[in-house]
């Protein structure tokens, strides 16, 4: 009896062992076992391309302009090994737009805060895990590299196991942007001239790095341009790129706004759209007839393609909030299966964007922009539900955007303060306590309560520099985006302001200046949309909140080029005490270069090293097994 109480327990034993090693090994959290490692190998040169068409100079990678997509799953480790081939001798930098760099602030891709610039000849490592799935893009962060076209794609799908909250039947990436002819660096001296010199608008809008210049495939609609022919040509650089779709199917449209300057407006001719996700955080999902995205922003759209099939419909993207002369609106093809796009080209003109200065169809939009919170059949809390933000904050910030002059010359500020850059990265001064890497002195945390929003600042000057704003560790902080007058009479700009390291909830948005009084009980804590970019709009203001949980030095500024090229940001502090084991070849120039220590780019990630203790405990589990497995 006793020896059948000991075989019975050491089969309880195996049959509880066995099931642990099968549940360990088959039933993990999808987005840690199932990971994987992507791994690119880039050159970046400069390199000729006829993006609308006119042949110019683009920056591009691997010979290819916009730059290879990146495809991976949430979880996933991308590794990019940047070789800089640049034959103008300048430094480089990527930064992955949208994504947090949770434990790896160093991977950010900000030139000055986060690394020293890749040098001419250099190859540096970008290492980092893709947390969550979402429309991501990623794009040059040295001088103004991203109007010279370095930028691409950045798609995050869901994990093994997981599933959207929308279904669709196929997907569509979009990639906006806007091109001139002036090259890059010839804009970074317009910019910073004295007497100033104004780069104007773009010469064209590109999709997926495509447009047209002083010609248009609408042209029969219109007798002040001259028709395309461009036309069955694959190989032509600046052919439209054709939205092929099947009828009567579901299709996400991944739309991404790079634009150095442009604001636009995108709508599909008959064919309405549900709004679905924003900047990797779903939204409660809302019909637009039309699209305002602005540079930084991303968006899903769920489209239903079931209109006549027999003929294609115009896609238009449109700018928006700036004064004409612009160009033309970028067109292309919606074209639905088996037409041809160059035989059945649609019957009816383009259809027309809001105009460009309707902003209350902006702001109308805005509103619509709402985080996913309830199930819209049963009224119930949705699964994939984003968080609410805290109810209060612990400090709240203003930040007055403002154009002003410094020694004569025209330049953006923040609380009357231009940011500039210093020459050693504000990750490793913070990270080592050096006291001369920047300026100490914090910035101003508001603006005089007697500035008149609504005209020209009274006294223009202003200063350089280069102090941060420290946040504690899980510090709540309010930030109120405040828009004003700039130095011409009755101009005040649109900001599209992008947030490193960090989502942020949209609380509102309201015109004039922000009255706590008045303002205040109307912030919306319900159902706000988490955000990385958010738009401020002409006389107006935008609150946000954030949770400061992510342990680095992050850029926050206005998305426009040369907005920020002409000092228009913040730099944020978290927590710089938990900053961790900061990788060899990151900080390798300023006062860095010769305090930082020493350790292997190549050390193991959290993502690595919790999988490899997963498979330790798989072998232990196994080894323990083999006795009791001998025994019968």
């Amino acid at each position: 009896m006793g020896g059948l109480f000991i075989s019975l327990r050491r089969s309880h034993t195996i049959s509880v062992l066995v099931t642990i090693m099968f549940l360990t090994l088959f039933f993990e959290n999808p987005t840690v076992d199932a990971a994987e490692m992507k791994t690119y190998n880039w050159e970046v040169a400069y390199m000729k391309w006829s993006p609308d068409c006119v042949e110019n100079t683009v920056i591009g990678i691997n010979g290819q302009f916009p730059g290879p997509e990146i495809r991976a799953k949430a979880g996933d480790t991308i590794v990019v090994n940047l070789s800089n081939k640049l034959n103008t001798k300048e430094g480089l930098v990527i930064h992955w737009h949208g994504i947090r760099q949770l434990d790896t602030p160093w991977a950010d891709g900000t030139a000055s805060v986060s690394q020293c610039a890749i040098n001419p000849g250099a190859t540096f490592q970008y290492r980092f895990i893709v947390d969550r799935a979402g429309t991501y893009f990623y794009h040059g962060h040295y001088e103004m590299q991203r109007a010279a076209g370095l930028y691409g794609s950045l798609i995050v799908d869901v994990a093994d196991g997981k599933i959207e909250p929308f279904p669709y039947h196929g997907e569509i990436n979009l990639l906006l942007s806007d091109w001139w002819h002036q090259s890059a660096h010839d804009q970074e001296v317009a910019l910073s001239s004295n007497p100033f010199r104004w780069i104007g608008e773009p010469q064209s809008i590109l999709i997926n790095g495509r447009g047209q210049y002083n010609c248009s495939i609408a042209a029969k609609y219109d007798n002040t341009t001259n028709y395309c022919n461009i036309y069955g040509r694959p190989s032509d650089q600046c052919e439209p790129y054709a939205l092929t779709v099947e009828p009567s199917k579901f299709y996400r449209l991944r739309i991404a706004s790079t634009t150095s300057l442009a604001s636009l407006n995108l709508v599909i001719a008959n064919h309405r759209m549900i709004l679905v996700e924003a900047d990797g955080n779903y939204l409660q999902p809302k019909y637009v007839t039309n699209l305002d995205i602005y540079s930084g922003e991303s968006y899903s759209v769920i489209l239903n393609t079931g209109q006549d099939p027999s003929v294609n419909y115009w896609v238009s993207l449109s700018q928006r909030g700036r004064k004409p002369p612009f160009p033309p609106p970028a067109l292309t093809i919606l074209n639905y299966k088996p037409n041809s796009v160059f035989d059945v080209m649609p019957s009816s003109p383009p259809p027309l964007s809001p105009a460009w200065d309707d902003l209350a169809q902006s702001r109308n939009f805005t509103n619509k922009v709402l985080g996913l919170q309830v199930d819209g059949i049963s009224l119930q809390p949705h699964p994939s539900a984003i968080p609410r933000p805290p109810v209060r904050h612990d400090r709240r910030i203003f930040l007055l955007n403002t154009q002003i002059k410094i020694d004569g010359y025209v330049k953006w500020s923040v609380n009357n303060i231009s940011l500039v850059l210093p020459t050693t990265p504000y990750l490793g001064s913070l990270k080592f306590g050096l006291k001369n890497g920047f300026n100490a002195t914090t910035p101003p945390e508001t603006f005089p309560s007697t500035y008149d929003i609504t005209k020209p600042p009274a006294n223009p000057n202003s200063t350089y520099g280069s102090g941060v704003y420290n946040f504690k560790h899980m510090e709540i902080v309010d930030v109120i985006l405040q828009n004003a007058n700039a130095l011409g009479e009755g101009v005040s700009e649109i900001h599209p302001w992008h947030l490193h390291g960090h989502d942020f909830w949209v609380l509102g948005y309201g015109d004039g200046k922000f009255s706590e009084e008045n303002d205040e009980k109307n912030l919306n804590l319900v159902n706000p949309p988490l955000r990385n970019t958010v738009v401020v709009f002409p006389y107006g203001w935008t609150a946000i909140r954030f949770i400061a949980d992510n342990p680095g030095v992050w850029p926050f500024h206005c998305h426009i080029e040369p907005h920020l090229h002409m000092g228009m940001g913040v730099i944020f502090a978290v927590a710089a005490d938990k900053i961790k084991q900061i990788p060899n070849g990151v900080l390798d120039c300023g006062l860095t270069a010769t305090t930082a220590p020493t350790i292997s780019n190549n050390a193991v990630g959290p993502l690595v090293r919790l999988n490899i203790f997963h498979y330790v405990v798989h072998v232990a589990l196994l080894v323990i097994s083999i006795p009791c497995i001998k025994f019968f």
